[in-house]
């Protein structure tokens, strides 16, 4: 297993106190929630208990709009299907071209059936023309779906603001915040968001856990049909360890914020800044004034990212080249490919993605051997020997990082 783990927004290390919280719900507490009997005593106690947690880190009004699901792509999922079963007369969908594969293979799928998709493009720094937003807007739209963080670069979107646009058109909005939820603050119930993602495992909770907030008053369908679990919004017995775990994660990421805030985003920017100084032609891609404090996404001119990965991998540390859900693609990440980075970088894209438990002498050890790395497989690159040093064609695109 790798030393040092920089990808924590495939997933994460599941807290040691999630897991003692866990443990007596597969053993002690074992019972079905929905049973009466004394073998279920407790056990949908727990489960309200872990709705309020969840409930105080997102800054939802109520528990009750809280709905756990099997993981963030189940919640994007019944979004998307609960706004066109409610609005069957409105044919259109709004989302962006950076969205996570969960977003974007569902729209694929319902334009195959006739629905309209609109995907916003972003610029070079991978943000969205909120004009060109509001003109998309109309009574046609069945929902707007935007993340509220990208998982490859960190670039925050103005969701809440774009919310209130939908709102005052008239179209429900809904935001994949698997990425944001733990890590900037929230306060869903003074927004008009209507619907919102997340998923378990991004925040030291275990895998297969997620949740769909829906906001009191949003019109819904379930997906999953069957008992009356989760108030009849979503059947199957309800994974009880977990959905305790995932509690516990919320209220672990509550007391951390702040954590994740200063000291993680101090490690990313010490990555970042000791990279771009040690290694010529690389940058910085996303919006660098608005984005994840534990994200950076570096584009290595004239090299392939996998390549890059594999050598990581040898020196005992672990990074992505984009998203876990597209990872052995042999094209460039649609997220780089949106935001026009040019082809030369675009393969060479690595993002590391700390959590609370990196450190910075971890920092320093991937700095000792990132800039020989990537000499290396310079060496070996036919571009490379083109450019022999020269700067790039593009001057625009090789922007770098400030830092405050």
């Amino acid at each position: 297993m790798p030393d040092i783990y920089l990808d924590n927004n495939a997933t994460t290390k599941v807290d040691s106190a999630v897991v003692d919280v866990m443990i007596p719900y597969f053993t002690e507490f074992f019972g079905n929630p929905s049973s009466i009997h004394r073998f279920a005593d407790g056990v949908a106690k727990a489960i309200k208990k872990a709705r309020s947690q969840v409930q105080e880190l997102i800054g939802a009004e109520h528990d009750s709009e809280i709905i756990f699901t099997s993981c963030g792509t189940e919640s994007d999922s019944t979004a998307i299907l609960s706004a066109i079963k409610a609005q069957p007369n409105r044919k259109e969908i709004i989302t962006t071209s950076v969205e996570h594969p969960a977003i974007l293979a569902l729209c694929e799928n319902l334009e195959k059936d006739g629905y309209t998709i609109h995907r916003m493009p972003v610029d070079k720094c991978g943000r969205l023309n909120l004009e060109a937003y509001k003109n998309l807007l109309s009574d046609e739209v069945a929902i707007v779906s935007v993340m509220w963080a990208n998982n490859e670069t960190g670039t925050i979107f103005p969701v809440v603001e774009m919310a209130e646009m939908a709102n005052a058109a008239g179209v429900m909005f809904h935001t994949d915040a698997v990425q944001a939820v733990g890590k900037i603050p929230m306060m869903l119930q003074d927004t008009k968001i209507d619907m919102l993602s997340i998923s378990g495992h991004k925040l030291h909770a275990p895998k297969g856990i997620g949740v769909l907030y829906l906001k009191r008053g949003t019109r819904f369908r379930p997906l999953l049909r069957g008992g009356h679990q989760e108030r009849g919004r979503r059947a199957g017995t309800e994974n009880t360890a977990s959905i305790v775990g995932l509690g516990k994660a919320c209220e672990l990421a509550m007391e951390h914020m702040e954590y994740e805030n200063v000291q993680v985003k101090a490690m990313r920017d010490r990555l970042e800044q000791g990279i771009v100084a040690a290694v010529p032609h690389c940058f910085i891609t996303g919006d660098l004034n608005n984005r994840l404090p534990n994200t950076t996404d570096i584009a290595f001119e004239y090299i392939e990212g996998e390549a890059i990965l594999m050598l990581l991998n040898k020196a005992g540390i672990a990074a992505s080249s984009g998203s876990a859900c597209t990872s052995g693609s042999l094209e460039p990440s649609h997220v780089m490919r949106a935001m026009d980075i040019p082809y030369t970088a675009a393969h060479g894209t690595i993002r590391f993605s700390f959590s609370r438990y990196n450190t910075m002498s971890e920092v320093d050890e991937v700095l000792k051997v990132m800039p020989s790395i990537v000499a290396t497989l310079r060496k070996l690159s036919p571009y490379w020997d083109s450019i022999n040093n020269e700067p790039v064609a593009d001057p625009e695109q090789a922007f770098q990082p400030t830092y405050a």
